[in-house]
């Protein structure tokens, strides 16, 4: 058996290896530039300015940062549970159909305040239903929710390529989506809160729904760690048996823990149809599902990570844009292997500097045991 990695000060565990990761994803990245002929440092001011250098690209930066946000809880709350939710991709692309549906219903008639509490009731409710029925399989039939949530992707993309053909188009469009929305189904934007800083957003579409990305965040965190339900779920991520030694209901559980995980992917659907494109198309999510795991693994399933982890990937986002057209030679996947390398080292390689760092701390408590005890 694997001997367990050393426990570490909390700062070390969702400050220290998460940087130390980040360091080594963009210095790998820049060796891919260099590789190309192109100066890694010049890659690296482009992609900061352009994603922090004006107001406008740090409206684009936060507005793919709420987006993130409203996945990377969606895995988190699941990864606590101890499941993992591969679904939100497709749970936010059923949510987008609660959002249409309330917009293309009340849009003419009512303001955007009243549309959209009823747009978010909408999207949280479909996204919560699709990941009902992979919660319930693996609950009450032991289908794991890794497979079933895979499947249930697929089946969100062809649902949606119908319902935007067949259904929801407008008579006499070739454009697989719905007809644009009148300023009830209109976000507002966030101008104001930017301008309180001398920033103009100028045309990013940052809307009132990032308001309601960090009260998700809120709301996960006293959901987690403030609550009875929370510390069932914590409980059975951490130890199955003894959550069931205990009498707590595991296929209760693990169902319940997947709507809300749905529900939370379904709300992501708020920001791109109300806040951006005013209507439902194909393709809305643009993967934001599966960076929600990566925020997630990054922001160590803690909300409080996972909102700088959203905006250094909307950063990656925004600021790979601005690479791509600044400098030519470095073309749009280039800038998806940076995203990739990102993920890589702080997904699937998040614990290859943790036993260096661990033998550092214990190195450093024998040598400094008042100094250690402080920092723990």
């Amino acid at each position: 058996m694997s001997n367990p990695y050393a426990k570490l000060p909390a700062w070390a565990e969702y400050g220290l290896i998460p940087l130390v990761n980040l360091v080594v994803a963009f210095l790998v990245a820049g060796l891919v530039v260099l590789l190309v002929g192109e100066n890694p440092l010049k890659a690296a001011y482009h992609m900061i300015n352009g994603a922090f250098g004006r107001g406008e690209y740090i409206g684009f930066t936060l507005y793919y940062a709420t987006t993130f946000i409203f996945t990377g809880l969606s895995v988190a709350v699941a990864f606590h549970a101890g499941l993992f939710n591969i679904g939100s991709e497709g749970q936010a692309y059923i949510g987008g159909i609660g959002v249409a549906l309330a917009c293309l219903w009340l849009d003419k008639t009512m303001p955007w305040f009243v549309v959209f509490p009823l747009a978010i009731v909408g999207s949280a409710a479909f996204g919560a239903l699709w990941a009902f029925l992979p919660g319930w399989l693996q609950a009450k039939r032991g289908s794991h929710v890794v497979i079933t949530t895979i499947m249930f992707n697929f089946i969100a993309s062809s649902l949606m390529v119908y319902l935007l053909t067949r259904v929801l188009k407008p008579l006499g469009s070739m454009a697989p989506q719905t007809r644009t929305f009148e300023a009830g189904g209109q976000l507002p934007k966030l101008d104001w809160l930017l301008s309180v800083f001398g920033l103009d957003v100028g045309n990013a579409p940052f809307n009132v729904s990032f308001l309601l990305a960090l009260l998700a965040a809120f709301g996960v965190w006293v959901l987690i760690w403030r609550t009875k339900l929370g510390y069932e779920m914590r409980t059975m991520g951490f130890s199955p048996s003894a959550a069931r030694y205990a009498g707590m209901k595991e296929a209760r559980i693990t169902v319940i823990v997947m709507m809300i995980s749905g529900g939370l992917a379904g709300l992501m659907a708020l920001n791109p149809i109300m806040g951006e494109q005013f209507r439902m198309q194909l393709d809305f999510v643009q993967g934001a599902g599966f960076v929600g795991i990566a925020v997630a693994l990054m922001g160590r399933s803690h909300p409080a990570g996972i909102i700088p982890a959203a905006i250094l990937f909307g950063m990656l986002y925004q600021g790979g844009a601005e690479i791509a057209f600044e400098m030519p030679s470095i073309s749009r996947d280039m800038i998806v292997i940076i995203q990739g390398l990102v993920i890589l080292f702080a997904g699937a390689l998040e614990n290859m500097f943790r036993p260096a760092i661990g033998r550092g701390f214990a190195t450093f408590g024998r040598r400094f045991p008042v100094a250690a005890q402080r920092g723990a």
